[in-house]
């Protein structure tokens, strides 16, 4: 029996080639199908990729795009080198250390404070585009495979908004991951209206977008893949592990609303207050390794080494393969996240 799922897909820089290897995975099983993909920052690019992939190639041709896509993020060719090497180093976590010790003050933070993307001139570009125009978008755009939804944010009114079909584009990737302090906004023109509007990253409005996911024709359940950590036990106490923290918090800030409102429907299906039928009852699951990210850094999304990719699609990989192992028979039956004790 075929399992058919929706797929919510988180952004995080570099840390988004823990999703490469949870989408690997999943790809690997030929009785699951995914029907439709929201995603932001590099979950929409994940989610671009394996849409083009899959309609040029079927499960084999996303798996091989995906793969091209993020050689293409960490500036190399093959990554089994990487792998054999890794064997030899520390944990990333302590790698990650390292960096952060080096740069006590991120060059990154520094620079925002006293320069702006606008002020590079001609000279600016952003390098994501040769990423991202690497893609065939008439393949992104087709019909078939799984329907493919992108979340920005409007700079001018502060609202998200959810490109899908033949609205993504280039441009429209770039905008879901465009962090304002080092891109300049993303100009779209809209092609009901024909105005043109600026964007900056999606995960500020929506990390990622649930409400597309939401609609009739789609299966009930939606399997996150999160990976900026919801829990930190430990109060951050130096500069850069408070800037982490509010990174976090600020970039889950709304897929937690989101979450609370498929809960409060849920309660209101379960008493009966509202007629069956009536809304979605939504079927929440979520692939993550919080002991994993919570080692990890805002430095680390924005420093893709090969070091780095590599470990996180094999986390990614090995955490779809608990997944699945234990809450495969769950899907299209029951949801593996309890809502009420998460916001209990």
């Amino acid at each position: 029996m075929v399992k058919r799922i929706n797929l919510a897909l988180q952004g995080g820089g570099a840390h988004g080639a823990f999703t490469w290897g949870v989408l690997d995975r999943l790809l690997q099983e030929d009785d699951v199908e995914i029907a439709a993909i929201s995603g932001t920052s590099a979950g929409a690019l994940n989610g671009a990729a394996l849409k083009a992939g899959y309609t040029q190639g079927g499960r084999a041709g996303a798996r091989v795009l995906l793969d091209r896509i993020w050689h293409q993020v960490g500036a190399v060719h093959d990554l089994r080198l990487t792998g054999w090497i890794a064997q030899a180093l520390p944990s990333v976590g302590m790698v990650n250390s390292w960096m952060e010790a080096m740069m006590p003050v991120s060059p990154m933070n520094v620079a925002a404070l006293v320069t702006s993307p606008y002020q590079y001139g001609p000279l600016y570009r952003n390098p994501l585009e040769p990423v991202v125009q690497s893609l065939n978008y008439d393949q992104v755009c087709a019909q078939e495979g799984p329907e493919l939804h992108i979340a920005a944010t409007n700079v001018r009114t502060g609202k998200i908004r959810v490109f899908s079909g033949d609205e993504v584009s280039g441009a429209v990737i770039m905008a879901s991951a465009c962090l304002p302090t080092l891109f300049q906004a993303v100009e779209i023109v809209d092609q009901k209206t024909g105005t043109t509007e600026a964007y900056w990253d999606g995960g500020y409005t929506g990390n990622p977008a649930l409400y597309p996911l939401f609609r009739a024709h789609l299966p009930d359940d939606i399997v996150i893949v999160n990976i900026n950590p919801l829990l930190r036990d430990e109060i951050p106490q130096t500069p850069q592990d408070i800037q982490n923290r509010i990174n976090e918090i600020s970039f889950n800030s709304s897929l937690l609303r989101e979450l609370r409102a498929i809960k409060f429907v849920k309660r209101l299906i379960a008493d009966g207050t509202m007629p069956p039928g009536s809304m979605k009852d939504v079927l929440v699951h979520m692939v993550s390794d919080d002991a994993l990210m919570t080692t990890l850094s805002v430095t680390s999304k924005v420093t893709p080494t090969p070091y780095l990719l590599h470990v996180l699609k094999e986390a990614g990989r090995s955490a779809a393969d608990v997944f699945l192992t234990r809450h495969k028979a769950d899907i299209n039956e029951r949801e593996t996240v309890n809502l009420e004790e998460m916001f209990g």
